[in-house]
């Protein structure tokens, strides 16, 4: 299972930075058998942003959002947010999907490691956290 909510950025940062910290944690958590939780805000958000890089076509932010789509469920969140509330947003998200980590790589979250009970990574510190073997018994 998936226990972590993608901030809008890391879907962005993915889709256009092969080879990137982002696309490698994408690639990990979306495939067949996994669906990452999201809210509608996320993928707003996402579009959002792949709307305003100029390299994206209309048509090619349209196919990336229909394959985020796949591989995302949707949560409802109670609140509506604006386009500037990241963090309440954000946060918002993983409390509607039970869970408390979120994965960003926002300039504006960078500093924050926990906000009302959630636990803000960076796609790195994410990347470094999953290849870190567990310490050995009794350790």
């Amino acid at each position: 299972m998936v226990d972590i909510i993608i901030g809008p950025d890391v879907f962005v940062n993915a889709s256009v930075a092969l080879g990137s910290a982002p696309e490698h944690l994408v690639r990990r958590l979306l495939g067949p058998d996994a669906k990452v939780k999201t809210s509608d805000w996320i993928l707003a958000r996402t579009e959002a942003m792949l709307s305003n890089i100029p390299e994206f076509k209309a048509d090619a932010v349209r196919g990336q959002m229909d394959t985020i789509r796949q591989f995302v469920d949707v949560v409802s969140v109670k609140d509506d947010h604006g386009p500037d509330a990241w963090t309440d947003a954000l946060v918002a998200a993983a409390k509607a999907a039970s869970l408390d980590r979120v994965v960003t790589d926002h300039p504006d979250l960078a500093d924050k490691t926990e906000v009302d009970g959630i636990e803000f990574l960076s796609t790195e510190a994410w990347l470094v956290e999953q290849t870190t073997p567990p310490p050995p018994p009794g350790a």
